[in-house]
């Protein structure tokens, strides 16, 4: 488990600021598969984990889902709607055992007034988010389903988050065949290895070989 100071939007404060902060949250533990927040909610503030993993899940009409995001320790969910006082677009759900801090907006945006530095931040954090979803949105129309899975199943290898074939289709944006069969053929090459949810990558030259990266890197506990 990580502490407060370990948070990038909050890096710059000191010990006394991070306690007056600290003082504000309140932790939540939740198991696996529970739901923080849902899709069309109140927003009323934003979250922070602690420990352990959460995706953030778009629905469709149709009743799709997409992934949007994973997070892990030291990641924010939940802050899109902190300036425009909104409801959540998406729903947040663990993957596991978690530990989330909440703060509300009013006593967030008091803290703020007082320690502006953690602003420019959040708008930096912000900044990295949307260039990361404008490279995926580029990625759903220029590149194909491998090169997606490809790209994806790099990062959680590094990031050692396990996915079922749902989730991993959802967070790549392809059927759950494909991603089925996508597998199966990288598991047949020897590229990687499959147990029930863990992926393990044996040969990530190849992945890479297929992937498209971002053209900037991430948090380590950050996968879009």
């Amino acid at each position: 488990m990580i502490e407060l100071k370990d948070f990038k939007v909050l890096s710059d404060l000191s010990p006394k600021e991070l306690s007056e902060l600290d003082s504000k949250i309140r932790r939540i533990k939740y198991g696996r598969g529970e739901i923080i927040f849902q899709e069309g909610a109140p927003a009323f503030g934003f979250y922070l984990v602690f420990e352990g993993h959460v995706k953030l899940v778009k629905r469709t009409l149709g009743g799709k889902k997409q992934i949007l995001k994973l997070v892990g320790p030291g990641e924010i969910i939940g802050e899109t709607t902190l300036f425009d006082k909104g409801v959540h677009i998406a729903y947040a759900k663990t993957l596991n055992k978690s530990l989330v801090g909440f703060i509300e907006r009013g006593e967030f945006f008091d803290f703020l007034m007082r320690h502006p530095a953690v602003s420019f931040r959040f708008f930096e954090k912000l900044s990295e988010e949307l260039k990361a979803f404008q490279c995926k949105l580029a990625e759903r129309s220029y590149n194909g389903s491998k090169e997606r899975l490809a790209r994806i199943i790099l990062k959680l290898g590094e990031s050692g988050i396990e996915l079922s074939r749902t989730e991993l289709a959802e967070m790549a944006g392809v059927s759950s065949k494909t991603a089925i069969r996508t597998l199966g053929e990288l598991q047949e090459r020897g590229v990687i290895t499959v147990d029930d949810r863990k992926i393990t990558v044996l040969d990530p030259k190849s992945l890479e070989a297929m992937a498209e990266p971002f053209p900037f890197k991430l948090e380590d506990n950050l996968i879009i």
